[in-house]
């Protein structure tokens, strides 16, 4: 549907039958258009945006940039196909280009790393193969070729009729950007804040060493811009960012709460942090042992955030007990 005057969302669905879709836009210039993220790499995906497009009266040789918030498999994976098909241009932050080769590519040592780390974090050796392996699913879903060009923090995008801002907003992924149209106070948010799900963010090895304080931070900063829509990659369009930026700094701030009221009762790994506190939150809450393979691989690098958020404030301490962490709560 066209959103506002010149502004088009496409509905992308997830692949083989699950449940979700991806925004992507399309934003029409005098000088051509924009397309922002591009959905997982499926034959079903290729055919909605081509119905989408043609519902929108929309053709993909008018389609001059591709810009990708992150590369996620469902905001990044069909890129490289819709640039043949659009003869365009694929734009990517720098940081996330950096990444493309140890997560699609030549894997191997990251999913060593992984292992590493969620075996230094609790994550019982019965569990550990089956989590540390719970990503690879998606791999299929995405051609990872590198971009045309590589983006950088306050870099301009115009199309002639609009002209953007790249916003770097690390957290959910190192290189994440939000792009932001200033004259028309428009945030193309990407996963940095959705309506109604609290954006995921998790300590790997690609993460940074605070991805949750980068996180916060980048929040901060949106939310001194003028905005009057949020455009994200998930979920309704919105107008109430600052509402909906205070929702997620309330989660956050509940969350290491409930950390601490856990870890008031001893020491403990991040993964029996992980087991004893609740997960999915806006379904009513789901018991850890509850969770799927793929969710509970999101919920202990998710609470390993936490704590190092927590420690970096001086509420939470970290010991080494051969070669596992253990955190303990200094108040």
């Amino acid at each position: 549907m066209e959103i506002v005057s010149g502004v088009h969302q496409i509905r992308l669905p997830f692949p083989q039958g699950m449940s979700g879709y991806t925004n992507v836009y399309v934003i029409e210039g005098s000088n051509g258009n924009i397309l922002i993220d591009s959905g997982w790499d499926d034959s079903e995906v290729i055919w909605a945006f081509r119905e989408g497009l043609r519902e929108e009266r929309l053709k993909f040789q008018d389609i001059n940039w591709i810009v990708i918030t992150h590369i996620h498999p469902d905001h990044y994976g069909l890129a490289s196909k819709l640039k043949e098909l659009c003869g365009a241009e694929v734009a990517v932050h720098r940081t996330e280009v950096g990444l493309i080769n140890s997560r699609y590519k030549d894997f191997d040592g990251l999913l060593k790393d992984m292992g590493d780390m969620l075996s230094s974090n609790g994550v019982p050796q019965a569990e550990l193969t089956e989590l540390k392996q719970a990503s690879l699913w998606m791999k299929q879903f995405v051609s990872p070729d590198l971009p045309d060009i590589m983006l950088d923090d306050g870099d301009r995008i115009s199309n002639g009729s609009f002209g953007f801002e790249v916003l770097r907003t690390p957290g959910h992924s190192p290189g994440h950007i939000c792009l932001y149209e200033a004259r028309k106070r428009w945030l193309f948010s990407g996963d940095h804040v959705l309506f109604n799900v609290t954006p995921h963010v998790g300590f790997h090895p690609q993460s940074g060493d605070n991805p949750l304080k980068d996180y916060i931070d980048s929040l901060i900063m949106v939310d001194r811009l003028g905005v009057n829509f949020v455009f994200p990659g998930h979920g309704p369009v919105f107008n109430s960012l600052k509402l909906r930026a205070a929702e997620i700094f309330y989660h956050h701030e509940a969350r290491k709460e409930a950390i601490l009221k856990v870890l008031n009762d001893g020491l403990k790994t991040a993964y029996q942090v992980a087991a004893e506190i609740p997960w999915k939150l806006e379904q009513g809450g789901v018991a850890f042992g509850d969770l799927e393979a793929w969710d509970r691989r999101l919920a202990v690098p998710e609470t390993i955030a936490h704590l190092k958020l927590l420690s970096s404030e001086g509420k939470v301490g970290e010991i080494d007990k051969d070669g596992v962490s253990l955190y303990l709560a200094k108040e």
